[in-house]
């Protein structure tokens, strides 16, 4: 652990005690390379943090809001909702001369303004920084710090267990705010709650925590490991286990082929097809809850985004949401029964619960999901400029639908105005 880490952050509130970012520039010919990509807090528009600046799309319609270019690069952007408030972090990449501290510095960026009205430097890089309309989240390698939005007055602040990722999450419905975040042993998930003032650690993983998800009023939680194999949901409020989930596909075919086997030795075979396949670690890149909590959507470096049905209880989310026996996927769920008499008996993954939809991608970028405002649809964007969005069957699964498909790092011409 760096002895940078442990030095209370500087606040500066004052936007006249640094300049932060030029001007915006004129727009470069040569191409933008990202440095970092991310969805809003309500998936209604997602941002993309390049070695020039930044560029903000809606998501629906699909369309460009606006470019912004600078004199130097930035590793990481977060968006506050609509409004025209950012967080942007440099790039120690970036050609600027001041580039080898400019990860350690955040900076509130009006846009509407076009200035800085306030920074927050540290001694260490700066992993991740998360938004809500009355707090900032700042993830460093071994502490996140949480700062009042409005005089950037320090909160709080938490140890974790090497953060490299800068995995932390937090509620964004108005009222107290839940955070998640590693804890301080490998696999366990710290949940903040600051409503009731408590603290939960929920042990997992066996391994270390790679991604990290909480629902809007953060109720629930997904996690998922460095193996990869399997994703888990939680009652963030008491830590109790709800689901857990296998990206692998086509559990129910394997099942029949395995049950009308004619012999143990064709059996043996198709078994053990199975548990290799299901001991392939993946790296997960995103986890995404849809708005009602029905449905996680799951990206990986295998290529694949997976939509899981999950079953979590209203009263878990407080409300009053059910679902009928037409939005479960049919074919999962008797797949899934098939294996009741083998409970206790094959690894954890076949009892785990497997993907209701899918869709392929290209191989060698890293993607990230969310759901759409349209029903049943799934947004994916790439690090490789591509925007995507699928329709899935919430009843038969299988492979989703691509509606369109764009190329945001090519588009030129007009830009809109947020609304």
């Amino acid at each position: 652990m760096s002895s940078s880490d442990d030095n209370l952050p500087q606040p500066d509130p004052d936007p006249d005690s640094s300049p932060g970012p030029t001007q915006p520039q004129p727009e470069p010919q040569i191409p933008l390379t990202i440095h970092h990509l991310s969805f809003n807090q309500d998936n209604t528009c997602f941002s993309a943090a390049t070695d020039r600046g930044f560029l903000v799309f809606n998501t629906d319609p699909y369309r460009s809001l606006f470019r912004r270019y600078f004199d130097c690069g930035l590793s990481l952007l977060s968006m506050l909702f609509r409004f025209e408030i950012f967080a942007l972090v440099g790039s120690s990449s970036s050609p600027s001369p001041a580039a080898a501290t400019t990860n350690t510095k955040a900076l509130l960026w009006d846009d509407h303004a076009s200035r800085c009205i306030g920074e927050l430097s540290f001694r260490s890089p700066i992993r991740s920084i998360r938004l809500r309309r009355d707090t900032i989240i700042v993830t460093l390698l071994h502490k996140i710090y949480v700062y009042n939005f409005s005089d950037l007055k320090l909160l709080h602040q938490l140890e974790t267990t090497s953060n490299p990722k800068g995995l932390c999450e937090v509620s964004q419905v108005s009222g107290h705010m839940v955070l998640a975040c590693p804890g301080l042993q490998k696999g366990t998930v710290r949940v903040e709650n600051y409503g009731s003032k408590r603290c939960k650690f929920i042990n997992a993983h066996s391994s270390n925590i790679t991604c990290l998800a909480l629902t809007h009023d953060g109720r629930v939680l997904a996690t998922a490991s460095s193996k990869g194999t399997l994703v888990r949901v939680f009652n963030a409020l008491d830590g109790t286990l709800i689901q857990e989930l296998s990206r692998h596909v086509g559990l129910a075919r394997p099942w029949l082929a395995f049950g009308a086997a004619s012999d143990a030795s064709e059996c043996h075979i198709i078994f053990s097809w199975m548990v290799r396949r299901g001991s392939d670690r993946a790296e997960i890149y995103s986890l995404a809850f849809s708005s009602t909590a029905q449905w996680l959507a799951v990206s990986s470096d295998k290529g694949t985004v997976h939509v899981f049905s999950l079953k979590v209880d209203s009263a878990v989310l407080g409300d009053d949401r059910s679902t009928s026996a037409t939005d479960s996927p049919v074919s999962n769920q008797s797949a899934l029964s098939s294996l009741g008499i083998l409970k206790g008996v094959l690894p954890k993954y076949f009892s785990s619960e497997w993907s209701v939809a899918q869709f392929r991608l290209p191989e060698g970028s890293q993607y990230i999901a969310a759901f759409g405002q349209q029903k049943n649809t799934v947004m994916i964007i790439g690090m490789d400029g591509s925007f995507r969005r699928c329709q899935f069957d919430p009843v038969n699964g299988g492979q989703m639908t691509q509606m369109e498909e764009h190329n945001f790092l090519e588009q030129e011409g007009t830009f809109s105005k947020l609304e």
